[in-house]
């Protein structure tokens, strides 16, 4: 047998730590967490090592505020970032969170040539374009997560409304991280059966509604943070697809060179995921409407990035 795959989780906040409990609970590898704030990475790691004879993973778990224990990782995991405080523009926001992603990349890359980046670090899209370019990784090693999420959130949802399996639901979400994600419910269904046949449109305008402001529920009922285990969970699927080479197919935020029309950018879409990372890009033919709303998903990363000026 070879050695165990090597996981770092960058940020031991909420979703970085729950990463590495769905991680370590599956098996998946070993697992270093990286936090700036001293003891924290530590005593989570600790605390998760002390879970391994209850519920029986034999991972190692390592806490560090350096990167140092992190070489020759296979899958790195970014969550770090800065949450938004009162009286913080977006563009502060923005800047801020892209130089702590910078200086966490440059660490990685250093340590980690050949690792495959997975970004989770808000705004999304415009974290995953200066991790690409800061990287200097091929695409197919930097990937973002966001559609995972947004998808189990509008399958959530479906199950919910049909009173059916999670499990009998597909559901398929495109664009960007945030308001301007472009649900399609065409493309989702219950057990192959499109919804569209199940449910009113009513009924589904307000699913899809509910999904784009999925996030923004959350963090209005918790009041101090936001959501953290479907994301982190999210995260660990996506690593799981690669680390085992399954060529599954999800929702990722992905670099375009013309695909759907767009040129220089990470939005999301239907990616396969295996061994090389982002192993394919799914095109699916869309309808002009779907089309203008994944166009205009694409000119708010536009944005972004024009700010960055990246």
């Amino acid at each position: 047998m070879g050695a165990r795959n090597k996981i770092t989780v960058v940020g031991a906040g909420n979703v970085g730590a729950t990463a590495a409990h769905w991680l370590a609970a599956k098996e998946l590898g070993d697992v270093v967490l990286v936090d700036v704030v001293e003891g924290v990475p530590q005593g989570k790691a600790l605390d998760l090592a002390q879970a391994a004879p209850i519920e029986g993973f034999d991972v190692r778990l390592v806490g560090t505020n350096t990167y140092d224990g992190t070489e020759n990782s296979d899958v790195v995991i970014i969550t770090a970032g800065l949450a938004r405080k009162p009286g913080m523009s977006r563009d502060d926001l923005l800047k801020k969170n892209a130089e702590i992603v910078t200086q966490v990349v440059n660490e990685v890359v250093r340590r980690s040539p050949e690792a495959i980046l997975i970004v989770v670090s808000n705004p999304l899209d415009a974290m995953c374009q200066v991790a690409f370019r800061r990287s200097g990784f091929p695409k197919h090693r930097v990937i973002g997560m966001a559609g995972v999420l947004d998808s189990a959130r509008m399958r959530c949802f479906l199950a919910e409304a049909l009173n059916v399996s999670v499990e009998n639901v597909t559901a398929f979400v495109l664009g960007g991280h945030g308001d301007t994600m472009v649900p399609l419910p065409r493309f989702s269904t219950c057990a192959g059966i499109p919804i569209t046949e199940l449910l009113s449109k009513d009924q589904i305008d307000a699913i899809v509604k509910r999904t784009a402001g999925g996030g923004a529920e959350i963090v209005s009922l918790l009041k101090t943070g936001s959501a953290y285990y479907a994301p982190s969970a999210a995260a660990v699927e996506m690593t799981e697809a690669i680390l085992k080479d399954k060529k599954k197919i999800l929702p990722c935020a992905a670099y375009l060179e013309g695909e759907y029309g767009i040129n220089g950018l990470y939005v999301g879409v239907p990616c396969k995921l295996g061994a090389r990372g982002l192993e394919q890009i799914i095109e699916i033919n869309l309808t002009a409407e779907e089309r203008i709303a994944l166009q205009k998903s694409a000119a708010s990363v536009q944005e972004l990035i024009n700010v960055l000026g990246i």
